[in-house]
């Protein structure tokens, strides 16, 4: 039996196709909409890092400190949604803690204070990850020029400025002077202060040396030289003892300090010693994307932070991803294999 009312049933079906192929036209325009703003607007503007970060460096004085305010200008240009903060510390192993505790997003650390701060189990050390390799820092005693020190050695019985608890000079400096036979408990009269008061307390006569690591040339260093005659003492006498402790210190390496480090001091001479990695180290808990940036920021800005900061100038590419014993955050990974060729 034909139907009653054939064209109101054929009208119906009519609307019904007509709805569903508005409907799929307008997914398919909406599709095609998004792959446009996905092709023309730039990558990673929808997640471009943004808020405050804490950045914990080093001493006032130190290299860490004046590479910090470097970097913080350039962050500032790539970055402009951070607001990159800069803190002061002790060094390397306090910049560690602060790093695991939550209170700093960024720090500057020597591969051995990381690995001393890993084989010990510190808290969260699993957590530590890499951003870059950056410069390395030389190991530097420093004596009044007509001083009998020769070598760590002749250090018995005298005032040492050894570097703040919380620093990585302290670290090294009683690894050094276990290589070279002493306690520096016992056959040194330690004095625990860092490169900020190290100068001052020379100049005065207060202390008979003290042992900096740094970055080639330290200002404090300089500084001093000006007014003081002073004498570098070299330490590359105790390179094959400091390898023969073990597995912690596998991080130094023997090193010269090239004849223009300290002109004033040097007169021409090259300076046998020891030489150790910083890394820029974050947690895994720092945002890939900010992470990914930072460590762009540390690459591209290499030469104009090196033109102040001249250990600045051996960050390079090709060495950065040799970040012992941290294996690199999850960003920075992103970063150099968008820079891979």
């Amino acid at each position: 039996m034909a139907p009653a009312f054939p064209g109101i049933r054929d009208r119906r079906s009519a609307l019904r196709f007509g709805r569903r192929r508005a409907l799929q036209v307008t997914a398919a325009a909406g599709a095609v909409l998004a792959l446009l703003l996905w092709w023309l607007l730039p990558l990673g503007q929808t997640s471009s890092p943004h808020g405050r970060v804490d950045f914990t460096t080093g001493v006032p004085t130190g290299v860490y400190a004046r590479y910090g305010a470097l970097l913080q200008q350039h962050v500032a240009r790539d970055l402009p949604g951070v607001d990159l903060r800069l803190r002061s510390s002790e060094g390397s192993v306090q910049n560690i803690e602060r790093l695991v505790s939550g209170k700093a997003s960024f720090t500057i650390a020597t591969a051995d204070a990381v690995a001393a701060y890993r084989e010990r189990g510190g808290r969260d050390a699993d957590r530590l990850r890499a951003c870059a390799r950056l410069y390395d820092d030389y190991m530097q005693l420093v004596v009044p020029a007509g001083s009998d020190v020769r070598s760590a050695a002749d250090l018995r019985g005298k005032r040492v400025a050894i570097g703040q608890k919380g620093s990585g000079v302290s670290l090294i400096a009683g690894r050094l002077l276990g290589a070279a036979g002493l306690d520096a408990r016992k056959d040194i009269e330690p004095v625990r202060v860092g490169i900020d008061r190290m100068p001052g307390l020379l100049r005065e006569g207060r202390i008979d040396a003290f042992f900096w690591s740094g970055g080639l040339p330290t200002a404090a260093v300089s500084d001093l030289a000006d007014d003081v005659d002073i004498r570098l003492v070299q330490l590359g006498d105790l390179s094959d003892e400091l390898t023969r402790q073990g597995a912690a210190t596998r991080h130094y390496r023997a090193a010269v300090m090239p004849a223009d480090a300290y002109p004033q001091v040097q007169h021409g001479k090259a300076v046998k010693t020891v030489a150790v990695a910083n890394l820029l180290v974050t947690t895994d808990r720092t945002d890939p994307g900010l992470t990914e940036g930072i460590t762009r920021t540390v690459i591209d800005s290499r030469d104009r932070i090196g033109s102040e900061v001249h250990a600045a100038q051996l960050v390079d590419l090709r060495t950065a991803i040799f970040t012992d014993p941290l294996e690199l955050h999850e960003g920075a990974r992103r970063y150099y294999r968008s820079v891979k060729s």
